[in-house]
């Protein structure tokens, strides 16, 4: 079975009273052609007694109304080097179950849901961007930019805003298939489409109701062929027998299918995570051996591998990155220590103006200097 479109696997819909009027919320009903029940405002879609367990709760799909703050800076810690990167908050949670993924441990609502009330993320939004600052935006940090675009278009409601804005730049990172509602938009080269890649193993094993490679690959190139720029994730690496030919097959296949000059960034992590999304995972996946490795608390109490096991992962896959990649496009570690950098890269971040400007030069090469 293809998981190149994941909200197949939605199975029903609840909706919060005062989305009923929303004119947004009723195209996604009509889109999605799914039984549908309404809850209360301000209360939980589903309740304790019901059954609201991950399994069951991803089938389900929740529109509600955000009632925080839609634009955030991201989450990143003092102890490693952050990229700058600002987080667009549209919804929590996607309908994919990756093994490793640490929303597990934070989210304590594990259904869909997705935040109808976009007039209001569009004026907080237009306000941060006419400050004419260069910021680069992500969908991608609670849920997945894509995975829910085929019912949500939600696509084509922020394209479109960022293209206007020369000051900006939208990634939309996914880890599924789903790109038609992209190709006639006008996006003024300001939105760039992102894929979470790893070895076809990975992809396999640990990456439940996900799109597979060959489908990832062919949604990029038709967003290379429809003038987007690319972008790619290799996080989270993983050790596991045979790694460095997965991880090869894989870089291999990708800049077999999109081209080079087409890529603004690619981003380089090793498996992390808290230390409570262990239990939440083995509780989920008794199968999974990518716990079973040998890890240690980093200075921002996240787990990682050991410090000479990462090195060993970024420098062969950094080494064959090197064989393909635009001398244009950013290669960067995500939260990784100057150390780590200098040992595998050569440098640190902050000799080329900090690992921000390193990505806004690539996010905009048209900025003055």
């Amino acid at each position: 079975m293809s998981w190149a479109d994941p909200c197949r696997y939605i199975e029903r819909i609840l909706v919060e009273e005062s989305c009923l009027a929303d004119d947004y919320c009723q195209a996604i009903l009509g889109r999605a052609s799914l039984p549908w029940t309404v809850f209360p405002d301000d209360e939980p879609p589903l309740h304790q007694e019901e059954d609201a367990t991950w399994k069951t709760a991803k089938k389900i799909l929740a529109l509600r109304r955000y009632k925080g703050r839609f634009f955030k800076p991201c989450p990143g810690t003092k102890e490693y080097r952050c990229c700058g990167y600002h987080v667009l908050a549209t919804g929590f949670n996607c309908p994919m179950d990756c093994v490793y993924c640490i929303l597990q441990s934070y989210l304590n609502q594990p259904w869909l849901s997705v935040f109808i009330n976009t007039s209001d993320l569009l004026a907080e939004l237009s306000a941060v961007l006419a400050s004419g600052k260069p910021m680069r935006v992500g969908s991608g940090e609670f849920t997945d930019s894509l995975a829910l675009d085929r019912i949500t278009h939600l696509s084509r409601i922020l394209v479109p805003l960022f293209a206007r804005h020369d000051n900006a730049v939208l990634e939309l990172k996914t880890k599924s298939a789903v790109v038609d509602n992209l190709a006639d938009l006008e996006h003024n080269g300001h939105t760039t489409i992102a894929w979470s890649l790893n070895s076809p193993e990975v992809m396999r094993r640990q990456e439940l109701r996900a799109a597979t490679l060959a489908e990832r690959l062919a949604a990029a190139r038709k967003c290379a062929d429809w003038g987007y720029r690319l972008a790619f994730h290799f996080d989270p690496l993983i050790f596991y027998p045979g790694w460095q030919e997965g991880y090869r097959h894989t870089i291999a296949a990708l800049f077999n299918a999109v081209p080079a000059a087409a890529i603004a960034w690619i981003s380089l992590g090793a498996l992390r995570f808290p230390p409570p999304l262990k239990e939440i995972a083995l509780s989920r996946f008794p199968q999974t051996a990518i716990y079973r490795h040998e890890f240690i608390d980093g200075l921002d109490g996240i787990r990682r591998y050991f410090r000479p096991h990462r090195v060993e992962l970024y420098q062969f896959i950094y080494q064959e990155l090197q064989r393909f990649v635009s001398p244009d496009t950013c290669v960067y570690f995500c939260m990784e220590s100057d150390e780590i950098w200098r040992e595998v890269m050569g440098f640190s971040p902050e000799e080329r103006g900090g690992l921000a400007a390193m990505l806004d030069r690539a996010a905009f090469p048209d900025w003055p200097a």
